[in-house]
């Protein structure tokens, strides 16, 4: 984190979560934002690191449930505060569909993901957490996407995003659609795309956006 006004807007950001402050929180991202931060810096430097660090100490028991869950959504209504901010370019003509597994609760790891595919110009369907596959591939049918991102954040999980994927690839309306994983239990089991059965599997929101451009130029 080369920029020192991130810095300062991380390690305040967090100390307002682990407070519980929502109105210091917001605060604090529009002092970093007014500092000249990108949104998107915030989002990968600021929120996500935040986020990691507060699912670390809930793990240690240095944080109860409750003051986990009040992190999620303090973070949360910060994103939808910048919301307006991430509709910067024009409409490339892409089209992603956002979503977790059906047995996944927690989607603001995937909701990062979908806001930057919006800051590129894609049009982004966000489906959120526990969509059953049925679904899932309801709506790509329906809204022809070119891509389908899935979250997970629990191993025992993998089973149900296999699920998804496999429903996807067998409906001729979906089979088009590239998919996208993405997740910690991914990357703390070995698993990669070509394994689960997808096409992406990236480590972080920029990384997405960089190996879809790839993938649909």
């Amino acid at each position: 984190m080369s920029n020192p006004a991130l810095k300062v807007t991380f390690d305040n950001y967090l100390d307002a979560l682990e407070r519980g402050d929502r109105r210091r929180a917001l605060a604090v991202v529009k002092q970093g934002v007014a500092a000249g931060c990108h949104i998107r810096d915030i989002y990968l430097y600021v929120l996500q690191p935040a986020m990691y660090e507060i699912g670390r100490l809930w793990e240690l028991n240095q944080l109860t449930v409750a003051q986990e869950h009040l992190a999620t959504a303090i973070t949360q209504s910060v994103m939808a505060h910048f919301y307006a901010d991430v509709f910067v370019r024009s409409p490339n003509g892409r089209t992603m569909l956002a979503t977790c597994t059906g047995s996944e609760q927690h989607q603001l790891g995937i909701r990062m993901v979908a806001d930057f595919f919006e800051m590129e110009g894609w049009n982004v369907y966000f489906l959120g957490a526990n969509v059953p596959p049925g679904g899932v591939v309801e709506m790509v049918e329906e809204r022809k996407a070119d891509l389908v991102a899935i979250s997970i954040t629990l191993p025992t999980h993998l089973a149900h995003l296999r699920a998804m994927i496999a429903a996807l690839r067998c409906s001729s309306g979906s089979a088009r659609a590239k998919i996208m994983v993405g997740g910690q239990p991914l990357y703390a089991t070995g698993e990669t795309a070509a394994s689960l059965g997808a096409d992406l599997m990236p480590r972080d929101a920029r990384e997405a956006i960089e190996l879809a451009r790839s993938l649909l130029p």
